[in-house]
C-alpha cells in the first residue's frame, strides 16, 4: 500500500507540472510547434537519467524514492523519459540490437498506432 500511495502523491505532482509547464510553453511561444511536450520529454529525460544514476550508482537511495519520483512523478509527467532511459541503457549494455528495435519500434510502430487509432476514432 506504501508503494501505491507514494506513486500516486508523485503522480499527482508529475501531471499537474506537466500541465502548468505545457500551458506556460503555449502562453510563451504560442500552439504552432508543440514546444511543451518536446520541452517536457526533454527536461523529464534528463532528470530520469539524473535521477537513476544517483538512485542506483551514486547514492543508493531507498527504493521508496524510486516509487515516489521515477514512477510516480516522471511517470505521470512524461512515458518518454522512460522510453529513453531504458533505450539508453540497453545501448549501454551493448544490446545493440535492442536497443534500436525498442527506440525505432516505440516511435514508428507507435506513429502508426496513433494513425490507427485516428482511423478508427474517425471511421466507427
Amino acid at each position: 500500500m506504501e508503494q501505491v500511495l507514494l506513486i500516486s502523491i508523485g503522480a499527482i505532482l508529475g501531471a499537474n507540472a506537466r500541465y502548468w509547464l505545457g500551458v506556460w510553453c503555449a502562453d510563451k511561444w504560442g500552439t504552432a510547434f508543440p514546444y511543451g511536450t518536446l520541452l517536457i520529454n526533454l527536461t523529464g529525460s534528463l532528470f530520469l537519467g539524473f535521477f537513476m544514476t544517483l538512485a542506483t550508482e551514486r547514492f543508493l537511495l531507498d527504493p521508496r524514492w524510486r516509487f515516489l519520483v521515477a514512477v510516480g512523478f516522471l511517470g505521470a509527467y512524461t512515458t518518454f523519459s522512460t522510453y529513453t532511459y531504458e533505450s539508453f541503457s540497453l545501448l549501454a549494455k551493448g544490446q545493440w540490437i535492442a536497443g534500436f528495435a525498442n527506440l525505432l519500434g516505440s516511435s514508428l510502430v507507435g506513429l502508426l498506432s496513433v494513425g490507427l487509432g485516428v482511423f478508427l476514432g474517425k471511421n466507427i
